[in-house]
């Protein structure tokens, strides 16, 4: 089983140096972005001058071949800042997994330097309206077409939509329910076009919409996997991306109780510093044991993929992790808003931000019903 990590000397400077970057060029940034909802090329272009498009990606593709702990470091860092932005960064890991674990090598080779690079984005095309907990019901569907197969069906809630030029499309090709879908790496000038873009209630400095294809011719060279191994496909990403998730999530978390502690510190009132009333101060105290908790479950996981999930414990731990991550976050954020009172509930202060960026952890790659669902199975087995 793999043991508990505790992060090398070189992972701390690494964290200190990520933190840093964050607070002077991606905290300025933030609040705009929420505010205008629009996605922020300043931000990218900043990750791009980091390389830090690059460090998900292995070297012989242009990459830095960072471990999943080390990009987990990351994740959590920018997230800590700005939750936007730390998904700026994760996206295009999570499209081109599908093409690093079941593309050919001329697939890696023409599209992932180009994503480390910075010069492409990629996103993850799985959820349809009908079809988001229950994957296997999609109905987007591929006919193949001599060396071609045509989709036609719309995907939503697509991360990314509209900036990627590259989208991981899973269609079903027959009408079986898991053997069925079968996933392709499209282009989006071969004809996706975005319907609409959603209006949410967090992370509003990244897209989210439906997409659509129409007779979108795809060669089968871009075909990911075997026919029919779709399903296979997509259960394997979320498996590898979920932690990460669960790193964007403590980094919300970490990133309001810091603020609020900090507030606390300098807030008087009665004559004294807010922060010297034990009732808040064991709030906080709660807040930073969960906190610690959750990191631990998620630098594991992270571990265990590094590891190649030499046990076959990943699913349920990568579930796990998510998880209790996400719930972590939204308890801890809606907490640093009640540290704050009256100035919380206001979008001067970034705790309401961070609050409202938090709730869609607990929802997206699997909401964290199904992730118990996940391992509830795994206990019963």
């Amino acid at each position: 089983m793999t043991q508990p990590i505790t992060l090398t000397d070189e992972q701390r400077e690494f964290r200190a140096v990520v933190r840093q970057f964050a607070a002077d060029k991606i905290v300025p940034l933030a609040a705009e972005a929420d505010r205008t909802a629009e996605y922020s090329w300043a931000a990218f272009d900043a990750l791009k001058a980091m390389d830090l498009t690059a460090l998900s990606f292995p070297e012989q593709y242009g990459g830095s071949g960072a471990s999943l702990v080390d990009q987990a470091i990351v994740a959590e860092e920018l997230a800590r800042a700005d939750a936007s932005t730390s998904l700026m960064f994760l996206i295009s890991k999570l499209g081109m997994l599908p093409v690093l674990n079941f593309g050919s090598e001329e697939l890696k080779q023409q599209y992932v330097p180009r994503i480390a690079a910075g010069e492409s984005q990629a996103s993850y095309a799985l959820s349809e309206a009908d079809a988001g907990s229950d994957v296997a019901s999609m109905t987007t569907r591929a006919t193949r077409d001599g060396d071609d197969w045509v989709i036609s069906g719309s995907k939503c809630w697509i991360t990314n939509a509209g900036i990627s030029d590259v989208y991981t499309v899973f269609a079903r090709t027959s009408d079986d329910r898991h053997t069925g879908i079968t996933a392709f790496l499209v282009e989006a000038e071969w004809g996706v076009e975005v319907d609409k873009l959603e209006h949410k209630l967090g992370v509003k400095g990244s897209p989210t919409g439906v997409i659509r294809l129409d007779e979108v011719r795809v060669p089968d060279t871009h075909r990911l996997g075997e026919v029919g191994e779709g399903f296979k496909v997509a259960m394997h990403t979320l498996d590898r991306s979920r932690p990460t998730i669960g790193a964007q999530a403590v980094g919300i978390a970490q990133g309001a109780l810091d603020y609020a502690v900090d507030y606390m510190k300098e807030r008087r009132t009665f004559g004294k510093p807010i922060g010297d009333n034990q009732g808040l101060q064991w709030m906080a105290a709660d807040c930073a044991m969960k906190i610690e908790a959750a990191r631990g479950l998620v630098y594991r996981a992270c571990a265990m993929v590094d590891e190649g999930d030499p046990t076959g414990e990943l699913s349920m731990l990568g579930a796990m992790a998510k998880c209790y991550a996400s719930d972590v976050a939204m308890q801890v954020t809606t907490d640093a808003v009640q540290f704050l009172g009256g100035y919380g509930y206001t979008n001067e202060f970034p705790v309401e931000r961070m609050m409202r960026d938090a709730k869609i952890t607990q929802i997206y790659e699997g909401t964290n019903q199904i992730q118990r669902i996940v391992i509830a199975k795994h206990l019963m087995r």
